[in-house]
Parts: C-alpha cells; structure tokens; sequence
C-alpha cells in the first residue's frame, strides 16, 4: 500500500514510534485516527509524495508504536504526551519544522502540538473534528447518542476493555461501518491491517487516549484558554458533509476560537475523508499546503 515508502522505527525518549517514509520536498507529517493506523493515508499518501516528504506514523498506543503504561491521571496517553513523540520523531529525521495533517484523533494531537511547539508546525489541517473542549463542554443528547463511544470508552479499567475484547471484530467493523459512510471505501488489505493491530494492547491503550481526552487533555484546554493562548499557524479544517461533525458544529467558527487564521469545506463523504473520498480530499489539501 505504501510503494516507494521505507518503514521504519524511532527509537526516541523511552518510547518506540513506528512510521514511514517516502518522497522528496519539505516535511508533511500525517497522523490517523481511531480505531486506525497510518495506513489509513495509503490512497493519498504517494500523490502527497510528489509534493512533499511525506511521513505517516502510528501514534503512541495504536499500530506498531509502543503502548506504554498508563497512571490514575492517564498522563502517558494525554494529546501533550503523544504529541511530543511526534516532535521527537520529526526532530530524529531532521526536520525542526514541518506542515501536519490530522485525521481525528491524530487531529486532536496536531491541536496539541500546535498550541505546545508554535515554533514547529507550519500549517495545520484537521480532519472531521471539533475541538475536544468545544464536544465535551456543549454535549447533549444529539452528541452522546452519535458519539456514544466517546462515553463508553471512558468507563473505568476494564469495563470497556473487556467489553471490546470479547468481538474485536464485530466493534472494529462496527466502529468504521457507523461512521463511515462507504463501506467499500475501506480495501480488504487495509482493513486487514487494522484488524491485525487490533490486539488487547491496542484495545487498552485506545481507552486510554479516550480517559486522557475527558480529564487531563481537558486541563490543557482550559489553561490554555484561560492564558489566552491560540494556534499561531493557519489552519485548515475539512469535514464529511455525510457525517455527525459538519451538521452539529459551525466547524469553522468553533476551529476559529482556537486559532486566528482558519479555513475549511465540507468534503462529500462520511468520517473517513481520505478513503472515501480522496481524490476531492487532495484537492482541498493541496493548495492550502502549497500556497
């Protein structure tokens, strides 16, 4: 799925980070989502690489990357700490700063990272997402029902751990099949490997992310908030026009709390913007990131 690409492994501060690696230009770091890898950029990734060296990574807890223990704050899976794994594996490639594509949860990390390393992030695109405070802080029926798992997931070591763990498949495929609005979209090989990283490591560590999100991502949020602190880079946000996000939120306008300089467009697709419609997808991306 990745021709022209060497996959690797960082070793960086404690913690192993897996990616890959293929193109020429300046750096472009893509980061997935839930309950996905970095494989979820396969169709986009090679059209990207003609443009841009292009890096996809698995972050902390999901993929090949380490899924390292968790405390009672959740902090080692906290948007802060995930994040500046990214910044280590950029650094460790040679790149002090470098443009970022984030789809969903790696979108939210890509939020972090812009508000922790301004220095570092270039321009920012954030995939079928409102921010984490904006969904915490406004929920209502509508959202709870539409993004249950956000509530399941949260639950206390090991409700939803063993839950899940009983049919990992039947969730996985649910999880895609719900948000998702083509299934066809997903390939068998890349569906395959999602499944394969679909391990009770994963499951756990996947929980985690979620706890962290509910309770120390939103301390961050709020201090950042309360110091006035915003994204200092511009910021692109797309979002399905067939999904939850782009008929609940003013996506633009709540993005625009966060950051001075936003854009977007709703793209004509479900959750999954770069499988189920990728083609519309690049032609969103690329003139931001080239302009």
């Amino acid at each position: 799925m990745f021709d022209r690409f060497k996959k690797s492994i960082a070793h960086l501060d404690g913690i192993k980070i897996n990616y890959v690696i293929g193109g020429e230009g300046p750096p472009l770091l893509l980061l997935h989502g839930y309950p996905q890898t970095h494989v979820m950029w396969h169709k986009i990734a090679a059209p990207l690489a003609e443009h841009f060296t292009v890096i996809a990574s698995d972050l902390r807890g999901y993929g090949d990357s380490d899924k390292p223990p968790s405390d009672d704050q959740h902090t080692p899976y906290s948007k802060r700490a995930s994040g500046n794994d990214q910044i280590q594996l950029m650094q460790s490639l040679g790149f002090t700063t470098f443009q970022l594509i984030g789809h969903d949860r790696g979108g939210r990390v890509g939020h972090r990272m812009a508000l922790d390393h301004p220095e570092a992030i270039n321009k920012l695109v954030v995939m079928d997402i409102a921010p984490t405070y904006t969904m915490y802080t406004t929920t209502d029926m509508e959202f709870a029902t539409a993004y249950y798992h956000w509530f399941f997931l949260i639950q206390p070591h090991d409700i939803p751990e063993r839950m899940i763990g009983q049919d990992p498949l039947f969730f996985l495929e649910k999880k895609l099949g719900q948000w998702g609005k083509d299934r066809s979209a997903f390939t068998q090989e890349a569906f395959h490997a999602y499944l394969r990283c679909w391990t009770p490591e994963t499951i756990h560590a996947s929980c985690e992310d979620y706890r962290a999100s509910a309770t120390i991502d939103i301390i961050h949020d709020q201090m950042d908030l309360d110091q006035g602190n915003k994204i200092k880079c511009p910021v692109l946000c797309l979002w399905g026009t067939n999904g939850f996000v782009g008929n609940k939120y003013d996506v633009v306008s709540e993005w625009s709390k966060w950051a001075g300089n936003v854009q977007g467009q709703g793209i004509h697709a479900g959750h999954y913007l770069p499988e189920e419609a990728p083609q519309e997808t690049l032609q969103a991306i690329m003139p931001f990131l080239l302009t």
